[in-house]
C-alpha cells in the first residue's frame, strides 16, 4: 500500500495506540480551513479550530499568534494552517509593474509568507518529539519560479515563493528534534472560495470538501524523507 491510499487509510483510522490524535487547523473559518476541520472530525481528530474571525487569531502579529496558541494544551500530531490571501485592503494582484506597489509586497509578506512560519515558531511546542506529526501550509502553484510561464501578481508570486523557502527551511530545523515530522507546502488546486472567485476565469473549481479531502490524503501519505517538499493536490511535487 503506497502513496494516497496509505494516507486516506491514515486518515481513516485518526488514532495512534487506541488514543484520540489531537489536530490544529489555523484559519479554521475560511473555505478551505473549514473544511479540513470538517474532515479531521470525520476521521475521529479532537481538533481545535482557531481563526481571526472568531478567535482574533492575525497571524502577521505574533503577539497574536503567540498569545492563541500559548492557551493550547496537548500533542497535536497535525498542524493545518488554511490561511492566506490573493487581494489585501486597496492592492490587487499587479498586471504590470507599473502597479507594483511595496506597501503591497509588505502586506502580502506578513499574511502569506512570515504567517504560517509564525504558527509553525509557536505550535513547535505542541507537536510530539516521539511521534509521527505534520504541519502543512497552503501554497499556491503561482509561488512556483520554475512554473511561471505568465508573469504578473507580482506580490503575491513572491510571498508564496518565499513561503516555500521558510518550510524548507524549517523542515531542516525540526527534523533534528522531531525526526518523524513532515512539514510541507500544499497547492490545493483551484477550489471554489471567495479568494478564487474573481480571478479564476475559465478554470473549473472544485469544493472545499473536495479540496480537503485530497491535501489531506497527500499530508498523510508523506514520509520524513519528503519533508520540506511542495505538493500539488494530487502528491506531486511542484518545481521551485
Amino acid at each position: 500500500m503506497q502513496g494516497l491510499e496509505k494516507g486516506r487509510v491514515a486518515l481513516a483510522l485518526g488514532k495512534a495506540g487506541g488514543m484520540m490524535q489531537q489536530a490544529l487547523v489555523v484559519g479554521a473559518s475560511g473555505g478551505i480551513g473549514a473544511a479540513v476541520a470538517l474532515a479531521l472530525e470525520g476521521r475521529g481528530y479532537a481538533v481545535t479550530r482557531l481563526s481571526r474571525s472568531v478567535d482574533g487569531l492575525d497571524v502577521t502579529d505574533e503577539a497574536s499568534v503567540q498569545a492563541c496558541l500559548d492557551r493550547l494544551v496537548g500533542r497535536y500530531t497535525t498542524v493545518f494552517v488554511a490561511t492566506g490571501a490573493l487581494e489585501l485592503g486597496p492592492y490587487r494582484p499587479e498586471k504590470s509593474l507599473r502597479a507594483v506597489d511595496p506597501a503591497a509586497f509588505a502586506a502580502q509578506f506578513a499574511l502569506n509568507a512570515t504567517g504560517p512560519l509564525l504558527v509553525l515558531k509557536h505550535a513547535l511546542r505542541l507537536m510530539p518529539r516521539d511521534a509521527p506529526v505534520r504541519f502543512a501550509a497552503l501554497s499556491a502553484r503561482v509561488g512556483s519560479i520554475g512554473d511561471n510561464h505568465l508573469g504578473g501578481w507580482y506580490a503575491y508570486r513572491a510571498a508564496k515563493a518565499a513561503l516555500n523557502q521558510l518550510i524548507h527551511t524549517a523542515a531542516i530545523e525540526v527534523a533534528r528534534s522531531h525526526p518523524q515530522s513532515v512539514i510541507v507546502s500544499l497547492h490545493p488546486g483551484t477550489v471554489d472560495t471567495s479568494l478564487t472567485r474573481d480571478h479564476r476565469g475559465t478554470h473549473a473549481a472544485i469544493a472545499p470538501t473536495q479540496a480537503a479531502g485530497h491535501l489531506l490524503a497527500v499530508l498523510n501519505s508523506l514520509t520524513p524523507a519528503q519533508s520540506g517538499g511542495f505538493y500539488d493536490w494530487q502528491g506531486h511535487g511542484v518545481p521551485w
